[in-house]
Formats: structure tokens, C-alpha cells, sequence
């Protein structure tokens, strides 16, 4: 009897324990180096000595905009809400964080395979299909003609985001939330709700960060395993 009761005990809390762990927020970003991470930047490949695209400084990590690339989770996730805090370092420009990231390259030699939520200045909340696609409501509103519509050419990619008045004054801290669920994607910026989608063709992946030409700062990459999409 008295095993049987400490056996029951003991997977108790083992259970106890997994279902508090599962539910940890991690940190994607030390503060100190790029471990976990890695970059993938095309130039680099004929010009092993080009200056670094990606960076940690003064505890940040810093997007510096070229040579154009992406740096990439080594890691792959599912059902999370990812909280980061960015700012455009200096001048105004685009960058962006890709989810359901997978295979490198298949967009002009440079983009993974993924789903890009946009961070450029006054579009935030944007979504972009790369060779990944996702609906959203008012669909020919957002994205255009549905004949139009693609996930690899140059028009046809972009799904407008809900608002585009709710970034930050440049040099301020801006606060973006992503949740993926399953098929879903829902996208905050500073507390306002620029996007949800469904239908999503991908549900996991690796997570990735752009060089697209602007200087950014990374202050905040937080991940926290979920089981339910935020109001």
C-alpha cells in the first residue's frame, strides 16, 4: 500500500513538473553572445571576411542591415507567443521576424521558406508569404486580386496588416507580440492587434531574425510554449 501511494506521488509531481516546464517562457537571446543561433548571409559565401551582419552589443542584439541575411534559431518551435522589443537604431528602414522558417534560400537566393511578419517602419504587422501562405479576413482587401495572389513572385505576397498607426516614434522601444497556433498567427504591436491569420500552410519551424538594409536593436526575444491564441 505504502508503495503504491509513493508511486502515485511521484508521478504526480512528476507531471507536476513537466506541466510547469512546459509552460516556461525561455529567453532566445543571452544578452551576451549569438549562441542558439545562426547566420545565413549569401554575400558571405564568396566573401568569408565581410564584416558580420548580426551583432551583440551593449547587451542588444543587433540587426546592422548588411550584408543582407538571416539569422536563424537552430532550434524549431510550435505553438509559442514570441515577445520581442526592437527599435531602428538609426534611420527609419525594414526588417522583419520569420516564423515556420525551413528550407534557406528558396526566394531570390536569400529567403527561407516561412512566413514573414513584418517590422518595417509604418508597416508593422505586416504579413508576407515566402513560399508559406496564410488567410486572413477581407482578403482581396488586403492582399489584392485573389488571380494576383502568390507566395514566391514579387506582387501578390504582402497581406496588408489592421493599422498602421501603432508603432513608436523612431528611437523608441517598440513591443511586438506573435503567437502561433497551430494553423494561426496572431500579431500584436504595442498592445494593438495588426493581424490574425489562419489556414497557415506551415505549423512549426525555426525562427528568424533580417539584415534587410536597416541598423536594428534587439533588446527582447521571449518565447513562451502556449495552448490557446490571447484576446
Amino acid at each position: 500500500m505504502f508503495k503504491k501511494s509513493s508511486l502515485s506521488i511521484s508521478l504526480l509531481l512528476v507531471s507536476l513538473t513537466y506541466t510547469v516546464n512546459a509552460q516556461k517562457t525561455i529567453s532566445l537571446f543571452n544578452g551576451k553572445d549569438l549562441t542558439g543561433w545562426h547566420a545565413d548571409v549569401p554575400g558571405k559565401d564568396k566573401n568569408p571576411d565581410t564584416a558580420a551582419s548580426f551583432i551583440v552589443r551593449d547587451g542588444k542584439l543587433v540587426s546592422m542591415g548588411d550584408p543582407r541575411g538571416h539569422l536563424i534559431t537552430d532550434e524549431s518551435y510550435a505553438d509559442y507567443r514570441l515577445d520581442v522589443e526592437y527599435r531602428f537604431a538609426g534611420k527609419p528602414g525594414n526588417c522583419g521576424v520569420l516564423v515556420h522558417a525551413s528550407t534557406p534560400r528558396v526566394l531570390y537566393k536569400m529567403f527561407p521558406k516561412s512566413l514573414e511578419v513584418q517590422m518595417q517602419h509604418k508597416d508593422a504587422g505586416d504579413f508576407w508569404c515566402i513560399e508559406e501562405d496564410i488567410t486572413v479576413p477581407n482578403m482581396e482587401e488586403r492582399r489584392g486580386p485573389k488571380a494576383e495572389w502568390s507566395v514566391n513572385k514579387k506582387n501578390g505576397r504582402r497581406i496588408k496588416n489592421l493599422t498602421d498607426d501603432s508603432e513608436k516614434a523612431l528611437g523608441e522601444w517598440n513591443s511586438m507580440r506573435i503567437e502561433c497556433l497551430k494553423d494561426k498567427v496572431r500579431v500584436w504591436v504595442n498592445g494593438t492587434l495588426v493581424n490574425d491569420g489562419y489556414n497557415c500552410t506551415a505549423t512549426k519551424g525555426q525562427i528568424a531574425l533580417q539584415a534587410e538594409g536597416s541598423e536594428v536593436e534587439f533588446r527582447k526575444l521571449a518565447l513562451t510554449p502556449i495552448k490557446k491564441l490571447s484576446k
